[in-house]
């Protein structure tokens, strides 16, 4: 486990602050000047667009991500060719591009798949709790990206470049549409328990954008922020006395310097640190959760608690007013892999993978449904790429993994403003490549901020000479999946 994630010390929702209301609100007797606070204020209405561009469907998002890429092939497309040509060679024209270009023999699907509820989506065993809610999904197939290398990949499915350096889809909406809360960040990062992704909080940068709009992750496990609150045995009054001088000596560097990014976002950060001392304990507290809910998330059950208590934080949060949640399922990459990259064994990796989040994101869609809560937030449930429908081995072996397969996979989204209950787009009969209504990462980014009232190629920010965007220089909404 990160370092990042250990903790020995408990939080709780009863977790009494190191200061109280009334002294941390005297804070902003000693905070910024009217002068400094005008500059703040003028620079974040500047620096942010006022208003969506037109009636959202959806306020909020949280965005599950699955690291490591999922087999779409035994999950949620179904590919009867497969069982019928197990064990027998490709017979493709084409030779795939593949990350280790070991090209075996073709492999069925190692979970059957069944249609579930009313609208018979096919999902396979690998998910039997989200094929409980799967009139609710609209699932993806024809996704594709341009890398089989899992960072630039990610970076892409992130970022909408392959290229680290350029801001994730939660600080583009952070900045596109602020936050609803000023006790909480915009864009909250829920890591997996057992560790950081590769490339750890690059996968939620800001970028080129103000320093506001990058994430701020919770540790999963222990203290959700570390150094949030004053050592222990520290006088309220001495707190005080050091919040009074950090925001003099604040107000010296703006008069200095000028209201410069970097110091205008760590005068926030401080400011938004010392409501959060008040606000975290409280919406990271689980204490109040009735005993069914727990249950319902899984967090009696050990494969299943970390997750499961991520699901339901993200809900807490989003009552709270944030914006933009994203949770992490899978950590980095090497030996042992704690994520979905079945290269060697799909089975033994998807089962493990799959039972930490099945339960707790089918938990967290039938939360949000009976809270009236789905009705305008937007799920998102994605990863990098897919997997091949060959195994990754020798020339005439049939192995027990399969390799990075960009050309074609999926993803679901449910929520505010889709069609529930159906599928979109397809791939070949083997499931290798997208052949029907093929969805690049531009086009589910310009959906998603379509959802939430934004045009992908208004929602731009200029940067080193040219008026960047989510999107690139590309991009259309995908209508088919629109309610």
């Amino acid at each position: 486990m990160s370092d990042k994630l250990k903790s020995d010390t408990p939080v709780s929702g009863d977790k009494k602050p190191a200061v109280s209301r009334r002294e941390l609100l005297s804070f902003g007797a000693y905070g910024l000047t009217g002068a400094a606070l005008s500059s703040l204020v003028s620079a974040s209405e500047k620096d942010r667009p006022n208003s969506p561009h037109f009636e959202p469907k959806a306020k909020r998002v949280i965005h599950i991500c699955l690291m490591g890429g999922m087999s779409h092939l035994d999950s949620f497309d179904y590919k009867p060719e497969l069982g019928k040509l197990h064990g027998k060679e490709l017979q493709y024209d084409e030779r795939p591009a593949t990350f280790f270009n070991r090209i075996g023999l073709i492999r069925k699907n190692d979970w059957a798949f069944k249609q579930h509820g009313e609208s018979g989506l096919w999902v396979s065993d690998l998910f039997p709790h989200l094929a409980t809610v799967a009139d609710d999904l609209t699932v993806i197939n024809s996704m594709v990206a341009d890398s089989a290398n899992h960072t630039p990949a990610t970076f892409q499915q992130n970022t909408g470049f392959q290229l680290n350096g350029f801001p994730v889809m939660g600080s583009w909406i952070s900045y596109g549409l602020g936050a609803e809360t000023e006790d909480l960040p915009a864009y909250v990062v829920l890591p997996d328990a057992r560790g950081y992704p590769a490339g750890g909080t690059i996968n939620w940068s800001n970028g080129f954008l103000p320093s506001v709009y990058q994430g701020v992750a919770f540790n999963s496990q222990g203290t959700p922020i570390p150094d949030l609150f004053p050592p222990k045995g520290m006088a309220a009054g001495t707190d005080l006395s050091s919040r009074k001088l950090l925001a003099e000596m604040n107000q010296d560097d703006l008069t200095r310097y000028g209201t410069e990014d970097a110091l205008l976002a760590r005068i926030r950060s401080h400011e938004l640190a010392a409501r959060m001392q008040l606000t975290v304990p409280e919406v990271t507290g689980l204490g109040s959760e009735t005993e069914a809910t727990r249950e319902m998330y899984g967090l009696n059950n050990e494969p299943t608690a970390d997750f499961g208590k991520n699901c339901l934080l993200s809900r807490r949060l989003l009552e709270k007013g944030v914006r933009f949640v994203q949770i992490i399922s899978g950590g980095s990459f090497g030996s042992p892999r704690i994520n979905w990259d079945g290269h060697e064994n799909m089975v033994k990796n998807h089962n493990r993978e799959a039972m930490r989040i099945d339960q707790p994101v089918a938990a967290l869609i039938k939360d949000l449904k009976q809270r009236s809560m789905l009705e305008d937030t937007l799920i998102l449930f994605t990863t990098e790429f897919g997997r091949t429908p060959y195994t990754q081995a020798g020339d005439g072996e049939l192995g027990t993994g399969r390799d990075h397969n960009m050309y074609g996979f999926s993803v679901f989204m449910t929520g505010a403003g889709l069609k529930p209950g159906m599928t979109f787009g397809e791939t070949d009969e083997l499931g290798w490549k997208s052949v029907q209504d093929q969805v690049h990462w531009y086009d589910f980014h310009a959906t998603v901020l379509h959802l939430l009232g934004m045009d992908h190629e208004r929602l731009t920010f200029y940067h080193n000479g040219i008026e960047r965007r989510l999107t690139n220089v590309h991009g259309n909404v995908v209508k088919g999946v629109l309610a």
